[in-house]
C-alpha cells in the first residue's frame, strides 16, 4: 500500500460518474429526465426547465433539493421519475472490483442518489457484493452532499473516525467537507459536470481513472 494510505480504515466511495466513468453517459440519462419532470411539473418548456435545473444544482447542491425546496415535490415521486433509464451503458468493472477487495478495512458507498438506482448500478459493474452499506440520500434526512450534516451523519451511522477514512468522489465540491472533519479526499477528475468552484487546495489526491488509481496505491512501496 502506498505509505501516504497506511492510516485508511474505511473506503468511501461516490458512485455516478465515480465508479463508472463519465464518458459512459449514464448520468446524461438522469439529467435528461430530470429537465422532462421539471418540465412538465412546472409547465415550461424544455430550455427553461434547463435553466431551472441547473440553477438548482448549483445553488442547492442537487436539482431534487432545489425542486423540494422551491416546489415541495415528493422526493420519492422524483427519484423514480428520474432513475427510471437504462442502465446498458455500464459494463462489469472485474479490475475495479478486484482492487477494492484488497482495500484493508470498511468499504462503503456515499451517494445522493436512492439505494434501489445505487444497488442496480453497482449490479451492472459487478460491485454488487463489493460494498458494507450503501448510505443515500434518504439515510441523509434528504440534505444531499456537500451539507455538513451528510458527512456528519455517515460518520454517525457506521461510528466512523473520519482521520482514517477516505472519501473518493467526482464533483470536486462535495470533497471540500470531508476534507473539513480530516477525511483524506481523492477526486476522479474524468469529465463529469463540476459546480463553479476552483479552489482544489481541499484535494489531496487526483486520478482520472479510479481503477488505475486503487491499483497504484496498492503496489506501491
Amino acid at each position: 500500500m502506498d505509505p501516504r494510505l497506511s492510516h485508511i480504515r474505511t473506503w468511501i466511495f461516490d458512485l455516478d460518474n465515480t465508479l463508472y466513468p463519465a464518458s459512459a453517459k449514464l448520468f446524461d440519462q438522469i439529467d435528461v429526465k430530470m429537465g422532462a419532470y421539471i418540465a412538465q411539473r412546472l409547465g415550461v418548456d424544455l430550455i427553461e426547465a434547463r435553466r431551472i435545473q441547473k440553477g438548482y444544482f448549483h445553488g442547492h447542491g442537487t436539482t431534487l433539493a432545489g425542486m423540494m425546496a422551491e416546489h415541495g415535490v415528493d422526493p420519492h415521486e422524483f427519484l423514480d421519475f428520474v432513475h427510471d433509464i437504462e442502465m446498458d451503458v455500464l459494463e462489469e468493472n472485474a479490475p475495479l472490483a478486484a482492487a477494492i477487495a484488497k482495500l484493508p478495512g470498511r468499504k462503503l458507498v456515499f451517494t445522493n442518489a436512492d439505494t434501489p438506482y445505487a444497488a442496480k448500478v453497482l449490479g451492472r459493474l459487478g460491485l454488487g457484493e463489493t460494498f458494507e452499506a450503501i448510505h443515500d440520500i434518504h439515510a441523509m434526512d434528504l440534505a444531499p452532499k456537500p451539507q455538513e450534516s451528510a458527512y456528519a451523519g455517515l460518520c454517525a451511522a457506521f461510528d466512523l473516525d473520519p482521520h482514517t477514512s477516505l472519501f473518493v468522489e467526482d464533483m470536486a465540491r462535495n470533497l471540500a467537507p470531508a476534507k473539513a472533519i480530516g477525511m483524506t479526499t481523492v477526486w476522479v477528475d474524468n469529465g463529469s459536470e463540476q459546480a463553479v468552484d476552483s479552489d482544489r487546495s481541499y484535494i489531496d489526491f487526483t486520478t482520472h481513472d479510479i481503477t488505475h488509481w486503487l491499483q497504484a496505491a496498492l503496489e506501491a512501496q
